[in-house]
């Protein structure tokens, strides 16, 4: 019902702005050219007031009714992110400053200074002082946000801190793929011409004469994931971002960082997450909220879906994850999982043993 009222109300406001424009031109034809229009400057001017009042009002009111669905409401879920934010509110602050007085101006003076029989224009074509004042001072403010940019981005994007958990990104039509190293903590090397159904990075688990390439042991305890990434809550986590196939962007809305995953071409980006998945819910008051990696350049039809999950845990917790995890080389490869391997002979009859030494106790 009330967007109904609110469409009706905004049909009418243009219905009526429609029909003074009308009855303005009946008037030009009866009253002559140059009364129209000093008539039609008169509401020209009025009209020029009433929309900055009605402007600012609405700026007021859109801000009071939607601040709380933006991510300026509530804290950043990194470290960096808060710089990020620092930036984003002085910005705000300065651009919003100029923004008003300039708007203020220039809607006021439409109205104040209308034609009128009683004022002359004054013709003002150079004033050399006026023009360095608007020139170095919009200069001096752009140069101190882009500086503040660029330390931050340098920041971002350069060495992250010796202790830092690495996890490899690779963007693909349309998803993510996450690579952690396994216990030699070293990434096994990658061919994209090996990437298959199995192998969806393209490591290289074998020898192969024709691409000229041979087994890289370190690739085999490597863990491979899709959709969701663990990262630790206080631990910084470098990103090592890669493409598939075209451009995509690393969009870590929460952590308020981004990075474009470029094919080819391998970028970084690293980060300190502040509050686990389960604080941020608390905080949020939103029991189904989880961190999310999106896509933020578009990458074809189904770059909307693109979209994975980021848990955000305590050591301890992420320690028993990683745990439970397999390789990627023994889901291609099964057979050489030690896990699965069949017992010897001699072990296998101990173990027969045992279970009916055991099940003849418990009769007794």
């Amino acid at each position: 019902m009330s967007t109904f009222f609110t469409i009706a109300v905004i049909a009418l406001v243009f219905l009526i702005i429609f029909q003074i424009a009308k009855a303005s031109e009946y008037v030009a034809v009866l009253k002559g050219e140059e009364k129209s229009r000093k008539e039609n400057n008169k509401v020209n001017g009025f009209f020029m007031v009433s929309f900055l009042i009605m402007g600012l009002i609405g700026i007021y009111w859109c801000n009071e009714l939607f601040y709380g669905k933006t991510l300026l409401a509530h804290d950043p879920a990194s470290v960096q992110g808060e710089r990020v934010d620092s930036m984003m509110r002085l910005t705000l602050v300065i651009t919003g400053f100029v923004f008003i007085i300039t708007q203020v101006a220039l809607f006021w003076f439409a109205y104040r200074y209308q034609e009128t029989d009683k004022r002359k224009p004054y013709f003002f074509p150079h004033n050399n002082t006026m023009e360095v004042i608007w020139t170095v001072i919009p200069a001096i403010a752009l140069t101190v946000l882009v500086v503040i940019g660029l330390r931050n981005w340098f920041s971002f994007t350069g060495e992250a801190p010796s202790n830092a958990l690495q996890v490899e990104v690779t963007g693909h039509q349309f998803g993510w793929t996450f690579r952690y190293a396994g216990n030699d903590n070293k990434f096994g090397k990658k061919y994209y011409k090996l990437i298959d159904a199995s192998n969806s990075l393209g490591l290289q688990w074998k020898d192969s004469a024709d691409l000229n390439i041979k087994d890289d042991p370190d690739s085999h305890d490597d863990i491979v994931l899709d959709a969701t990434m663990y990262v630790i809550k206080d631990k910084p986590v470098k990103l090592l971002i890669n493409s598939r196939d075209v451009v995509h962007d690393v969009g870590l809305t929460e952590f308020r960082m981004k990075q474009d995953a470029v094919p080819g071409t391998p970028t970084t980006l690293w980060f300190t997450p502040k509050f686990t998945t389960r604080e941020m819910q608390e905080k949020l008051n939103n029991p189904n909220f989880e961190y999310e990696i999106s896509c933020d350049q578009m990458c074809g039809n189904g770059h909307y879906s693109m979209r994975g999950v980021i848990k955000v845990v305590s050591q301890f917790e992420f320690d028993a994850w990683m745990a439970g995890q397999s390789p990627a080389y023994y889901g291609a490869y099964p057979d050489k999982d030690p896990s699965k391997k069949p017992l010897p002979a001699v072990a296998a009859a101990d173990s027969s043993a045992k279970k009916v030494a055991m099940v003849s106790s418990k009769a007794k």
